[in-house]
């Protein structure tokens, strides 16, 4: 079996040019995969899943009859991003990530952007996600995202799009770092003479950032879990274990004379900083929700006086929100006086009557979405969607228009995927990771996510996605 039958369909492949030829970064991974039998590739693909199966690199579905740990689905022909294409979304993230912060910052505190008109006040005030007890927040060193995941598209005419920004609690970075793993042991030669640039070294700079923002001489660092039946918590533990620091929940913690302290078998142990993968209204009952069982009582009060550095700061959420979204390309220009590098996707924002108008009578050609929703949940595909489905979000909209915004839909580029033991073409997206500590870092490629069932749009792992490893590779 070889690439010679594989078609793009018209589509923006990542490894093969309209005409069928390969992409210049392509050619040596194509030449490798046309000299294979369909045997051979088939028992690479059993490797690397068997690889991933016996590491537990799983997450959870919640709500899935067939029970909710599941293997991550993954796919052995990468996806390949040049050296030139890498630089501008480098630089587009930069860029991106700088202006997010600011306003955060500002957002916050002074709320310049909504008292000049930039932003309206109403869309930040009726942001779920925007917490009016962040108020006055002063995070260590003012960084207020340390890590970010930034979803990226491409469309069918090679342009990258910006689809959203997740600045809580982002996740899949473990999935990045294990594929790469099983990438090189599943074609060595290739990867040696392909000029890959390698990721391998995201978790020493991740625990780079936690220390850093302590400011004290060998900080305590803990990862903050919700537990083991969290979606990610093979990757809370994973990056707790690669970094060499503790992986705690709720329960390990206590607040003792406005300090974290940690329960060890020696007694307490002060923790200085803490990596969250708790979503924001669950980190403290006694200023959130007071529920909570999963966060720290009195954690915010030794946050407010400095004693505890959180990554993320709390009230990063409201960044995520899909209808601040539209906005970014603004805050780019308000706070940094540039023009954004990588583009939105077009938006429209149903609040306003004349957009909401238009999706209203467009649906069934638009993408829907909820502006707190994540996974793929809460969304509408309007050209895959059915008449009811249709009907049913005209009615969601119309009920609650600050809610929803809806975007054309993207023919998102394609890379070669091994189904059923030919290749086809799979739809995918990107998410890089960025660190921002004493300077910025752009994880070189990130996590391919790919829509494993044919035709389909949606990449998320719980609606049956999978991945791909990403070379990006070097000048």
């Amino acid at each position: 079996m070889t690439f010679h039958s594989y078609n793009p369909e018209g589509f923006y492949d990542e490894l093969f040019q309209a005409d069928g030829s390969p992409r210049e970064g392509a050619k040596k991974l194509v030449d490798k995969i046309n000299s294979l039998g369909t045997n051979d590739i088939r028992l690479r693909q059993q490797a690397a899943e068997s690889t991933l199966m016996n590491l537990g690199i799983t997450f959870n579905v919640y709500g899935d009859d067939e029970g909710v740990e599941k293997i991550f689905p993954f796919d052995l022909i990468p996806r390949i991003v040049e050296a030139v294409e890498w630089h501008k979304l480098q630089a587009g993230l930069y860029q991106r990530i700088k202006a997010l912060n600011l306003f955060l910052q500002d957002i916050y505190h002074e709320q310049k952007i909504l008292k000049d008109g930039v932003i309206p006040e109403f869309v930040i005030t009726t942001s779920k996600a925007f917490l009016p007890q962040c108020k006055g927040l002063k995070p260590p060193k003012g960084v207020w995202c340390h890590i970010t995941g930034t979803d990226i598209i491409r469309d069918k005419d090679g342009t990258f799009y910006v689809l959203e920004d997740n600045l809580r609690c982002p996740s899949g970075v473990s999935y990045v770092l294990e594929n790469r793993q099983v990438m090189k042991r599943t074609f060595p030669e290739v990867f040696a003479t392909s000029n890959v640039v390698p990721v391998d070294d995201y978790s020493s700079r991740l625990l780079d950032v936690l220390q850093w923002l302590s400011g004290r001489t060998n900080p305590v660092c803990a990862v903050l879990t919700p537990g083991i039946y969290n979606s990610a918590y093979f990757e809370h533990s994973f990056l707790a274990r690669q970094m060499g620091i503790e992986l705690v929940e709720g329960r390990d913690l206590v607040v003792v004379n406005g300090t974290v302290q940690m329960r060890t078998t020696k007694g307490f142990r002060r923790v200085d900083v803490i990596y969250r993968r708790v979503d924001d209204t669950f980190l403290d009952p006694t200023v959130f929700n007071p529920d909570s069982l999963l966060g720290v009582p009195g954690i915010m009060d030794a946050y407010r006086k400095g004693n505890v550095a959180l990554a993320n700061a709390p009230g990063t959420g409201v960044a995520d929100d899909k209808v601040v979204y539209a906005y970014v390309p603004k805050m780019i220009r308000y706070y940094l006086g540039e023009e954004p590098i990588l583009p939105n996707v077009p938006t429209y924002v149903c609040w306003e009557d004349e957009q909401r108008e238009y999706v209203l009578d467009n649906i069934e050609q638009l993408v829907v979405k909820a502006a707190n929703e994540s996974g793929g949940y809460g969304m509408l595909v309007g050209p895959h969607a059915t008449k009811e489905d249709h009907a049913k979000f005209r009615e969601l909209v119309a009920a609650d228009p600050r809610n929803y915004i809806a975007q054309p839909t993207i023919s998102l580029s394609r890379v070669p995927t091994f189904v059923d033991e030919v290749f086809e073409g799979r739809h995918v997206d990107l998410r890089p990771y960025i660190l921002y500590g004493e300077d910025i870092f752009v994880m070189p490629g990130g996590l391919t996510r790919v829509a494993l069932r044919k035709g389909s749009l949606v990449v998320n792992s719980s609606q049956g996605g999978g991945s791909k490893d990403t070379w990006v590779l070097g000048s």
